[in-house]
């Protein structure tokens, strides 16, 4: 789930006087920067306090989800509504339980009814709602922006009767602009500078500005939103966060696990106190990416036995993935099978089947048996990776389609490939001649490696050749494997399907016979098994020529030359009968 809190910035600004709402404001403040256990018990100390104070219960579930407490957070809902049944925060806090448990219907329902009994005029509910309707999986992202438009409109309202935003309410709007993405980032930016315009110093306005800006590929001004963000609130954790996450991110104008290490220390300056736990897993992540493994691994084994499920899981795919790092397969697979037989197949996340599907591919059986056991699993836990993400990014589909075909499962590489195509085109992104290559390469050997040849994927691939020479007409790769693609479907050339192909592909490259020599043997060979079956006596001894002159002991050329020299040889004469002496 995601940590981002726009709606706790609300009451920051609006919190009126006194010594409970100060202290609800301090669990608030708390939120703001990301510190979820020090907001989690200033809240229950203000609930103890005033049992009835129900922002006070839905802000203390909000912080047990930061903590990835979903059942604790639920329940502080029901005791709340226990306590207060008629608010319509703490219906909307149990809605965002029904999204979490996959119940958007149910939750669809309290929002409609909170928004119905506060007339969609309170800042606070039309928050909680826009928010959990953005950021949690199956919400209703344009209802979101419903709900914040209807709250800001104060078209044809008395003066007394009129709404005024406050900072976190152009935040809450730009994060709905945000989520439905497309054309929308635009106003997600304009909205959020209004929030900037009421709070000059708003470092989550900022930061956020920055997700826009990576969700368009703009990257540096990303990173320079992230970074000002900081500039502007040294103690704004979660903008350091971002830019450590920017980091470590596997792409290649991202990755640097130096800055990597930086910025989480940096966050870790910041991050709440009184999370010991965090901070003891963060010490051990900022080993790893020091490639200090070995001190990686003794902190995170400490950190185990008094961790919860959450930090668990995080822990023992870092200690997994630091035997990995330092060459240890064998342990890190050890690791990793005793967290999946544990956690279950139901507790598993992307992340896992990730790091289980690299460590298989990296064990090494001089056993077949027991090697074709790695690779089974490897594949399973890849294809496993693949259907859990949810992100469309073509880098982390590329990387999918490279380890299947690391793994020589060919056919499905290229529709990894394929698919990382597709996003790139509906993003508007040029590809290039090296994109469509992967996928008709992947479906070639697709084809080629069962029998029979399968001549569906052989389509396939002259398709995605033909998008090579497309792009790049002056490069002879698409032609010849255009030409490699159709003299797979016809395999003693009698069709010449793949001959237009090698004609274009020979006078490309012949220029350089020295550098083409493989392929110019498959291209002449090619042709000249078509003349043979043509008979054309004249264009056989010139590619017979040919290939003698780049692969002198060619058996294409001796066979087709003594069987030509049989066929042309003059039968002997009948021999006579016998004649009958007399």
């Amino acid at each position: 789930m995601n940590k981002r809190k726009s709606l706790i910035v609300a009451l920051l600004c609006a919190a009126s006087s006194g010594v409970m709402a100060q202290s609800v404001e301090d669990g608030l403040k708390d939120l703001y920067y990301g510190k979820y256990l020090s907001a989690k018990q200033n809240l229950e100390k203000v609930i103890a306090a005033k049992p009835t104070e129900d922002k006070a219960y839905y802000y203390l579930g909000i912080a047990q989800l930061g903590l990835d407490d979903a059942a604790g957070a639920a329940a502080t809902f029901q005791k709340g509504l226990q306590a207060v049944p008629t608010s319509a925060l703490l219906q909307v806090g149990m809605g965002r339980i029904d999204l979490i448990n996959g119940n958007a219907a149910a939750a669809k329902q309290k929002f409609e009814a909170a928004s119905a009994a506060t007339q969609g005029r309170d800042g606070d509910v039309a928050r909680a709602i826009a928010d959990a309707s953005s950021e949690i999986k199956g919400g209703d992202r344009a209802y979101a922006l419903t709900v914040m438009e209807k709250l800001l409109n104060n078209e044809g309202r008395k003066k007394k009767e009129q709404y005024t935003p406050i900072a976190a309410d152009y935040i809450e709007l730009g994060d709905a602009y945000r989520f439905l993405g497309g054309e929308n980032g635009g106003k997600a930016i304009t909205t959020y500078e209004k929030a900037l315009e009421l709070d000059a110093n708003n470092a989550e306005a900022v930061m956020k500005q920055g997700l826009v800006n990576y969700n368009a590929r703009l990257k540096a001004e990303a990173v320079a939103d992230y970074t000002k963000a900081t500039n502007m609130d040294p103690n704004y954790g979660p903008a350091y966060y971002e830019l450590f996450n920017f980091y470590i991110t596997p792409k290649k104008d991202q990755l640097s696990w130096d800055n990597a290490a930086t910025y989480l220390e940096k966050y870790m300056a910041v991050a709440d106190p009184a999370d010991k736990t965090k901070t003891q897993y963060l010490s051990a992540y900022i080993s790893f990416f020091k490639k200090d493994y070995d001190n990686a691994i003794s902190k995170g084994q400490a950190t185990l036995p008094g961790a919860n499920e959450f930090y668990q899981n995080k822990l023992s795919l870092l200690i997994g993935d630091a035997y990995l790092q330092k060459g240890d397969s064998l342990n890190a697979q050890k690791v990793m099978d005793e967290y999946a037989a544990k956690a279950g197949e139901s507790k598993l996340d992307s992340n896992d089947y990730k790091l289980l599907s690299t460590i298989y591919m990296r064990l090494k059986s001089s056993d077949s048996a027991t090697q074709n056991q790695y690779s089974t699993k490897a594949l399973a836990y890849l294809e496993k990776y693949a259907g859990s993400i949810t992100a469309k990014d073509p880098e982390t589909f590329i990387q999918i389609a490279d380890q299947l075909k690391a793994a020589k499962n060919y056919t499905a590489a290229a529709e990894w490939y394929s698919k990382a195509n597709d996003v790139s085109l509906a993003n508007k992104e040029q590809l290039q001649a090296i994109d469509y290559f992967n996928v008709g390469i992947n479906y070639y050997y697709g084809a080629v490696t069962v029998k029979p040849i399968d001549t569906t994927l052989l389509n396939r691939a002259d398709s995605a050749f033909q998008k090579v020479i497309e792009v790049k007409p002056d490069l002879g790769t698409g032609y010849y494997w255009r030409g490699q693609s159709n003299f797979a479907k016809d395999q003693q050339a009698q069709a010449g399907v793949a001959k237009p192909f090698y004609d274009k592909y020979i006078e490309m490259s012949e220029g350089d016979v020295a550098k083409n020599r493989t392929t110019l043997i498959n291209a002449y060979t090619y042709e000249l098994l078509y003349y043979y079956f043509k008979e054309d006596k004249a264009n056989v001894k010139v590619y017979a020529d040919k290939l003698t002159a780049i692969d002198p002991n060619n058996i294409s050329v001796k066979q087709i030359t003594e069987n030509m020299a049989a066929r042309d040889k003059p039968a002997k004469p009948a021999a006579k009968p016998a004649q009958n002496k007399k």
